[in-house]
């Protein structure tokens, strides 16, 4: 038995997903082999062997290197045990157009990953210009995060849709595959649309940016 016939599925996940994952190849193509923090989201970082000066160094290049493709910024909610639950995360990409399919990676230091898990479902929202702030509070902890942030629930999955985004799209969990010190999530989508807002908000070189720079 392969590794991944023998991984255990995810509550929440299909039992069916494991045919439809992508190959090992493709998921390390996109990835790359090293594993520590791509990702450079506000909030949010996976540990570098501080004791190891060359592991440092070379963390600190992969960080500068990485941080100069410019991405859009996301929040990724789930409502689960009845409260809503929100992370920001900029590692968010579309894969398949049939069947319809996105992916987003969470650090396993996350700890709004695993609810959404739980829940099985997850809504993406593209967020604006102006949304910074709303960026800041999820990517944040100890804090509640939707206290001031207006929301309402998505029709296809019932997930927080927030006030002023650009866009979304609605999925269930299609599949979850083990990378590194993240994971790679691969939604199903049911549902999207984007809205009249146009400007988006970018991170760029470790910081907020906006098309006009």
């Amino acid at each position: 038995m392969s590794s991944e016939a023998g991984r255990e599925i995810p509550e929440g996940m299909n039992p069916d997903a494991r045919e439809n994952w992508p190959s090992t190849d493709l998921i390390s193509s996109w990835l790359g082999d090293a594993e520590i923090d791509f990702e450079f989201r506000p909030g949010e970082a996976s540990p570098v062997h501080a004791e190891d000066p060359e592991a440092v160094a070379a963390a600190r290049r992969f960080r500068d290197v990485l941080g100069r493709f410019a991405s859009g910024v996301t929040v990724v909610t789930a409502t689960s045990g009845g409260e809503p639950v929100g992370m920001t995360c900029q590692s968010f990409s579309s894969v398949s157009l049939d069947p319809p399919l996105v992916l987003f990676v969470p650090a396993k230091t996350s700890r709004a990953w695993p609810l959404i898990q739980r829940s099985g479902r997850f809504c993406v929202n593209f967020l604006g210009v102006d949304q910074a702030e709303v960026s800041n509070i999820m990517a944040s902890r100890g804090v509640d995060k939707f206290a001031d942030v207006k929301w309402q629930p998505s029709e296809a999955t019932g997930s927080p849709m927030l006030d002023g985004i650009l866009g979304y799209v609605d999925c269930t969990i299609y599949a979850v595959h083990e990378a590194g010190d993240h994971y790679v999530v691969i939604g199903r989508v049911l549902d999207l649309a984007m809205t009249d807002a146009e400007d988006p908000l970018l991170f760029f070189r470790g910081q907020y940016t906006t098309t006009d720079g």
